[in-house]
């Protein structure tokens, strides 16, 4: 007590909490950080509905909910909003929404009449919940970054690629070229060849449906070259097999590729088994598909990008640091 006055100085609290959607991988952040999962009761109730209760006291702490928006989609939106809305109510200092796959991103636009932008409505969803800060990986697109009123944390598995394959002998390599899949993916084909010290081509592709598209020009030079062809997400494959057929058309040889964001739906590892494709390298922020394997998926960790970001927001550090000033692609 001073001059008539409570005083009392407290210790900053990181708190790291895991959804259902990738356990996993949060347990991986928290060994790197050295911190242990805080315990959460989650329980979907026979009509649906879902429950989240926090364990422990969370008032006063820099909590951080990790949730990756793989399937069940709704289902895990649902469970890390009511995580969200939970901490908020517990008085959690401040709520950070660790999303490494972020949903419904690749609905960033209106482009037929009577659309939903989703990507945006998700991100009132999670604002309207009580987050203050949103943590994600490789946006489809850098727009959605816009869609929030505070801070994104929009981070990057390219220095992930290109360590790896570096290490695989690519890096200045006469015989080798960076592809970009569709010209939404150049500026990331550039950056990702820049590093390579690499030449890059385009394929221009037409879109007939949502999921369904056709190569229809090659610019640049792939013949007679290794490819590596570089994404944000693989949904179905479709788009990526048919790039690949149309490479060995093109006379490409050891066909590779890499996307921060392995979806892997329907059909997809029947479609890569069957493919021309030598290796797909993706991160994990999406979990493996249960009773699938394929021996051509090859997953790297974003963990350590992950735990060194919440470690530097949690102490007020820089977060373009992790990434030596360049987590930014768009």
């Amino acid at each position: 007590m001073e001059n008539g006055y409570l005083t009392q100085t407290t210790e900053k609290r990181l708190m790291l909490f895991s959804g259902r959607g990738y356990p996993e991988l949060a347990e991986r952040i928290a060994e790197r950080l050295d911190v242990p999962l805080g315990e959460v009761e989650l329980e979907t109730f026979p009509n649906g509905e879902v429950y989240a209760r926090y364990l422990e006291s969370v008032r006063g702490a820099d909590v951080f909910i990790i949730q990756s928006l793989g399937e069940p989609v709704n289902e895990n939106l649902m469970e890390l909003l009511v995580m969200i809305d939970a901490a908020r109510r517990a008085s959690a200092k401040r709520i950070t929404a660790v999303i490494p796959w972020y949903a419904y991103s690749r609905q960033d636009r209106k482009t037929k009449p009577r659309e939903p932008i989703s990507a945006r409505l998700v991100a009132n969803l999670i604002a309207a919940a009580g987050a203050e800060r949103v943590m994600t990986m490789d946006l489809h697109v850098g727009q959605i970054e816009g869609f929030f009123s505070f801070p994104v944390d929009h981070l990057t598995a390219m220095h992930t690629f290109v360590d790896y394959f570096v290490e695989a002998g690519f890096r200045g390599a006469d015989d080798a070229v960076v592809v970009a899949p569709d010209t939404g993916e150049v500026k990331m084909a550039k950056a990702f060849a820049g590093h390579l010290e690499l030449p890059w081509a385009i394929l221009s592709k037409t879109r007939h449906a949502a999921r369904q598209s056709e190569v229809t020009h090659v610019i640049g030079e792939v013949a007679g070259k290794r490819a590596i062809m570089i994404d944000d997400v693989i949904g179905t494959a479709g788009t990526l097999v048919g790039a690949a057929e149309r490479l060995v058309q093109e006379g490409a040889r050891d066909i590779r590729a890499a996307a921060t964001h392995g979806e892997f739906s329907g059909s997809a590892y029947e479609k890569i088994e069957a493919s021309p494709i030598e290796e797909v390298v993706v991160t994990d922020t999406l979990p493996p598909k249960r009773g699938k394997t394929s021996g051509k998926i090859k997953r790297l960790t974003i963990a350590p990008i992950l735990a060194s970001t919440i470690r530097n927001v949690f102490t007020d550090e820089s977060v373009s640091a992790v990434f030596m000033g360049e987590n930014q692609l768009f």
